[in-house]
């Protein structure tokens, strides 16, 4: 296994101020997710504020090996029963009752930072209200589960035993990671895990931490012969996604993109 690296101090603290201009783009981008905005009005609003704010769209033009062509956008907007990595479209227009989960990261100052958030758009039902909260409790307890001298796997059991006792499922085949220097850094953080397995949690650490959970079935797939990004649930269920950047310090985990 490749080896995680540690933040300095001085890193920790710039990652904060550039989880500052995250937390403030994402609440904006929130409050425009109503009904008949298009996603890819979401995503112009993006791009005019890592300007305002002087911050790079790490997304745009990103090609991870998976994909076919580099990511076309400084956001992902992924709606109702797309899972992750949905492309923003003019084509793509909210209406009241969906969820979408908007997620981005940023360049500032040579570091990296990563988070998203799920909102539902106008008056929502009451199983996508639960399951929003559901999935952002679920973060909750995976951050929390982040102590310095305990597993990577911990986290993955804190979120997944949570959710499973709610009745709704999480994905398997994504996780979050590390990050910081990078979008994505190791170590692999996964949603379902054992506790007290993989490397273990020390100061210094930098994690993304997104559970994504489905209101149906865990099983999803990718939309290869379309866009080449987005993933889907398999049986048209909802899914949610919250993610948070995640300092590991020695009083335990701080969030830096809140």
């Amino acid at each position: 296994m490749a080896k995680i690296s540690k933040k300095t101090p001085v890193e920790i603290e710039i990652l904060g101020e550039a989880g500052n201009i995250l937390g403030q783009i994402l609440k904006e981008l929130a409050a425009k997710a109503v009904p008949g905005a298009s996603t890819a009005e979401l995503d112009d609003l993006a791009r005019r504020l890592v300007n305002v704010h002087q911050v790079q769209p790490v997304l745009l033009g990103y090609r991870p090996s998976f994909a076919p062509r580099p990511f076309p956008a400084a956001i992902c907007t992924s709606v109702n029963d797309c899972v992750q990595h949905g492309i923003p479209s003019a084509d793509e227009v909210l209406a009241a009752g969906d969820i979408i989960n908007i997620d981005m990261s940023i360049g500032y100052r040579d570091m990296v930072v990563d988070a998203g958030i799920t909102v539902g758009v106008g008056n929502i039902e009451p199983e996508a209200t639960r399951l929003l909260a559901v999935t952002q409790e679920a973060l909750a307890r995976g951050i929390k589960a982040a102590q310095p001298g305990k597993r990577i796997g911990d986290i993955g059991a804190a979120i997944s035993s949570f959710v499973h006792s709610r009745g709704m499922s999480v994905v398997d085949v994504l996780c979050g990671h590390g990050v910081g220097y990078a979008i994505h850094e190791e170590p692999n953080i996964m949603n379902i895990a054992r506790a007290n397995t993989g490397p273990v949690i020390e100061v210094g650490h930098i994690y993304a931490i997104e559970p994504i959970v489905n209101l149906g079935s865990k099983d999803v797939y990718f939309d290869d012969d379309g866009d080449g990004y987005s993933v889907y649930t398999m049986d048209g269920s909802l899914s949610a996604h919250f993610e948070h950047t995640v300092a590991i310090t020695k009083d335990g985990p701080k969030i830096l993109t809140k």
